[in-house]
């Protein structure tokens, strides 16, 4: 049976391992996605010293576990907010760096997600240390 479609469904070469190998591959590629946004993502790099300021300020500050579960998780919430807006911004600029109104409407959106997250980390821990 032919396939008549224009798009394309052919899944990538890269798919297809299973179990365990799937696991470590899947590992391997996270470290070298980490690797990567810290090499070359500034706001990542700076979110990176941050959390590493504010979640060990977490069990100093002794708050109720739910309390640091909410400190921390608004802490790693904005570093995948900024890691996923890294990666628009790397497809957007793979497809082409010629400036397009589609191609700022998406890195804005992005860089919206990231502040949102921020905020949500500053309206979290506000509330808690002086709500």
């Amino acid at each position: 049976m032919q396939n008549n479609s224009p798009i394309s469904h052919q899944e990538s070469p890269f798919k297809g391992k299973t179990g365990l190998r799937r696991l470590l591959n899947a590992f391997g590629y996270s470290m070298d996605g980490f690797k990567a946004a810290y090499t070359h993502e500034d706001a990542f790099r700076q979110e990176v010293w941050l959390s590493l300021v504010l979640i060990p300020l977490t069990f100093y500050l002794e708050p109720e576990a739910v309390h640091r579960i909410l400190m921390v998780g608004s802490v790693l919430l904005v570093m995948i907010v900024e890691l996923l807006n890294s990666a628009v911004e790397a497809v957007v600029d793979r497809v082409s760096i010629e400036r397009h109104a589609l191609a700022k409407r998406a890195k804005d959106i992005g860089s919206a997600a990231v502040l949102l997250a921020l905020v949500n980390l500053a309206v979290v821990w506000g509330l808690i240390l002086f709500g």
